[in-house]
Order: structure tokens, then C-alpha cells, then sequence
């Protein structure tokens, strides 16, 4: 995937915890259900990981594709539309494919394709599933490290099967940021965070998730993502008590810059970010 293209869906959602009502949260047989799901498409990658003969192609816009990706989809998609043959899916290599009832299943067969063909363990396989009431599941699985985040609407977040939660740190000076790589930042966004005091380290992609929402570090910075790079993190992010917003500070995926955080230090990021970007030069 090219985590440089900008977000195209419009789904709208919370970005911070809510309180569910029992009726609003889902199934823990089908997060189990889908979490095996995630984790075996994650496996399936792992026959092409570290690959010598790998081939890598290029897509339209010059991002790389494997037959990883590709093989990692297909699964995926043929699972579910087979399991639940009427909802919609969606997926980076294979577009959209339009269903009848309120569901959505998104699909980044390997966010981080560029870190997998170097042979970089850090990628992930990212699922998500949204309904009428807004993201519902997201799994983000990292195959490379045997490690996997999931979360369901109502019943909390999980890191291979111990319940996690965000940092508890209160001072941006003394928080952990992550970002996928500081040449896409526009503007001064990284002379502000710079200047802010905290420690900035390129820890990315969907992996940078991981470690928000398991209290590693404070913060994932992220700018120009696609629906399929941050779907899943939707959920997994409140659900383990942070917050995730737009730079701008809204809910609604379409703004394309993002920002995870444990809550604590999320409003004094955003006011940098922000600033960054509404910054005129000469």
C-alpha cells in the first residue's frame, strides 16, 4: 500500500470512548470469528516474507503490490462473502464490492507493503468491519511478530488475548510519537512536534497502532491515509481508551492526515498539527 494516497471514504464515527448500551456492542463469538480470520490471512503473507524471488509490481499511482497482498485479499474476501454473502467489501487491491445490508468489511491485505518487501517485520494485515451504528471490530495483526490488536464496540481491547489499554502519560515532553516516515509531513508539522519535546521515532504503518493502543507509546501520527489504512484503528483506539481524531481535530475520514493518541496529550498535539498546517508562507 502507498500511505501517501488520501482517504476516500466517507463513513462517519466517534473518535473518542463512548458508553454502550449492551444492544449496541457485538458479538464476542464474532470478533473471535474475525480475529481468526485477520490472523490467518496474516500467516498466509508470511510465505512470501524475506522472499529472495519475490516480485514486486507497481500499481497506477507507483506504490508497490506483491503477490502477497494480492493472495492475502482473495483469502479474505472469498471468507467473507462466502460467511456473509450480502454485506459490502472493501479492499485496497480489489476495490468495492457492494452488498445489501449496513456492513462493511475493509480490507489492507499488507499495510506497510514497502517494509514487507525489505524484509522488515512491522507490517500488518488490517480488517475492519463497520455497521449502521458506525466501526464495530478492527484487528490489526502483525505476522512477522506473532502479535496481534483487536477490538470490538463494547467489549475493550485486546493484545494476543490480554486486555490492553493506552499510556497513562500526561506530558507530551516525556511521550513516545510514532509516524510511517516524516517526508510526507506537510508544512512545519515536524518542526513543531520537534520543538514540543517529544520523542519522535519511526515506528509506522499499522504497527505504530499496535503500539498506542498497548500503552508502548503515547501517539501515532499519520498523514494522507486511505479508508483501508485506518479503518480498523477506529475502533481498536477508544476502545482502548485513547482517542484518534483528523489533524483538524474532526471524526469524519476524509481529511486524510490522522492522529492516535492516549487522549492525555491529544489536544496539545492536535493544537502543533494543526497550526502546521494552517501556517501561510511567503
Amino acid at each position: 500500500m502507498d500511505r501517501r494516497s488520501r482517504l476516500d471514504g466517507q463513513t462517519t464515527f466517534t473518535g473518542t470512548r463512548q458508553v454502550n448500551n449492551k444492544a449496541d456492542s457485538i458479538d464476542p463469538n464474532l470478533l473471535d470469528e474475525v480475529v481468526a480470520l485477520t490472523r490467518a490471512a496474516g500467516e498466509l503473507t508470511l510465505k512470501w516474507f524475506n522472499n529472495h524471488d519475490l516480485i514486486v509490481d507497481r500499481k497506477g499511482d507507483g506504490s508497490p503490490v506483491t503477490e502477497a497482498d494480492k493472495a492475502a485479499e482473495e483469502f479474505l474476501r472469498e471468507t467473507l462473502s462466502s460467511r456473509f454473502p450480502e454485506d459490502t467489501i472493501v479492499g485496497e487491491e480489489f476495490g468495492e464490492t457492494s452488498g445489501t445490508t449496513q456492513r462493511r468489511w475493509i480490507i489492507d491485505p499488507i499495510d506497510g507493503t514497502r517494509s514487507f518487501v525489505r524484509g522488515v517485520p512491522l507490517y500488518t494485515t488490517l480488517l475492519a468491519m463497520f455497521d449502521s451504528k458506525g466501526p464495530a471490530i478492527g484487528v490489526i495483526d502483525v505476522p512477522g511478530l506473532n502479535e496481534a490488536v483487536w477490538a470490538a464496540r463494547g467489549l475493550g481491547c485486546f493484545h494476543n488475548n490480554h486486555r490492553c489499554t493506552v499510556s497513562s502519560q500526561t506530558k507530551l515532553q516525556k511521550s513516545y510519537l510514532c509516524a510511517s516516515g516524516f517526508e510526507w509531513w506537510p508544512n512545519t508539522a515536524y518542526e513543531k512536534i520537534a520543538q514540543s519535546g517529544a520523542r519522535l521515532r519511526t515506528w509506522g504503518d499499522g504497527y505504530g497502532y499496535v503500539l498506542v493502543a498497548t500503552g508502548r507509546t503515547e501517539a501515532m501520527v499519520d498523514p494522507g491515509l486511505n479508508l483501508w489504512d485506518i479503518a480498523p484503528m477506529l475502533t481498536i483506539i477508544p476502545e482502548a481508551g485513547g482517542r484518534i481524531t483528523t489533524w483538524d481535530g474532526t471524526t469524519t475520514p476524509t481529511a486524510g492526515n490522522w492522529i492516535a493518541s492516549n487522549n492525555n496529550i491529544h489536544e496539545e498535539l492536535l493544537s502543533h498539527l494543526y497550526r502546521s498546517t494552517n501556517t501561510t508562507h511567503s
